[in-house]
């Protein structure tokens, strides 16, 4: 089985931490987010991996050099950016008859092998995985008929309008033929501008349990490194705590960190819900909670850093 994976977004909810590092390969519990994803393909029989990337390419393609993933891998960089549909559209000559696309910026277990059983069974062209969230007008709603087919999308509907809990989860089942159906060489949405023509066809959705978790806000972010770590995601996780760290003997560190290689954390510090990048110094007695820190972050002496991200190589003084 093959699969496309779309990770050429800028990240812009999580800057600065995307300035200089592509979001799919920021670093979740200890290992690039794109990594957890070619692990749950893997699980699921496929072999064969294609990744759009476009922002920060060069990082994209690093960052998985000492990724052990055991596939076949290839890249296809976008030269402007293409949109969802475009950068399927724009990969053509890598894909086959049949292939599974990705959105690279959530972290997630569901079913992959469900959902290609249902697409068999249903003879259908395009197949959306469907997730049920407790809120589903922040998303946007998917009603389907009780067979699977699709029959409507609802974008931010009114609570009267909310008869079912199934969102796109960002994973779908397309045969090559959908291709046709995108131009080529310009922007375009699969969500708005696709998937709507296949609508009452050859259009299902297939409902899927499990863990779903979009990791595009500093908030987000932060909770799927906790799951990780917590056992909430079918994941391995790669070291809380990395190489060459050093954390002196009277500093707190909670369970719910991830300390960034080669960081430093001075005596009487205090480092909770927070996670840091490569390369930090944290000062005597500064506190951190609930922030993200990019790679090479100085903070100094009883600086407070709560609920910021911070850019690289950036210094936080002590009245903040």
């Amino acid at each position: 089985m093959q699969a496309l994976i779309l990770a050429g977004g800028e990240g812009t909810r999580l800057r600065p931490l995307t300035n200089t590092v592509p979001k799919p390969v920021l670093p979740l519990a200890g290992r690039p987010h794109i990594a957890y994803v070619i692990d749950w393909l893997v699980r699921h029989g496929v072999d064969d991996i294609v990744i759009s990337c476009g922002f920060l390419a060069a990082g994209m393609r690093e960052a998985l050099q000492d990724v052990e993933a055991g596939v076949d891998i290839r890249y296809v960089e976008e030269p402007d950016a293409r949109g969802t549909a475009g950068a399927i559209r724009f990969a053509e000559d890598e894909l086959g008859d049949r292939f599974l696309v990705l959105n690279g910026d959530v972290l997630c277990d569901l079913d992959l092998s469900k959902l290609v059983e249902v697409h068999e069974a249903a003879g259908a062209r395009a197949t959306i995985a469907l997730y049920p969230v407790d809120d589903p007008s922040a998303y946007g709603l998917v009603r389907r008929s009780e067979e699977g087919r699709i029959s409507e999308f609802l974008e931010k509907p009114d609570p009267d309008q909310i008869d079912t809990d199934e969102i796109n989860a960002g994973a779908y089942v397309l045969e090559r033929s959908v291709l046709e159906l995108i131009p080529p060489d310009r922007e375009v949405s699969i969500e708005r501008e696709v998937f709507p023509r296949l609508v009452g066809g050859e259009l299902y959705g297939a409902r899927l349990e499990g863990y779903w978790l979009d990791i595009g806000t500093p908030e987000r972010f932060l909770q799927a490194n906790w799951d990780i770590l917590e056992g909430r995601v079918q994941a391995t996780a790669g070291e809380r705590i990395g190489a060459g760290v050093l954390i002196d003997d009277s500093a707190d560190v909670a369970e719910r960190a991830v300390i960034g290689s080669n960081s430093m954390i001075g005596e009487g510090a205090i480092v909770s819900e927070s996670v840091l990048l490569p390369e930090c110094r944290i000062g005597d007695h500064a506190r951190l909670q609930g922030a993200i820190l990019s790679a090479r972050v100085k903070v100094e002496p009883t600086a407070a850093v709560e609920g910021l991200v911070v850019g690289e190589g950036e210094t936080v003084g002590a009245a903040i």
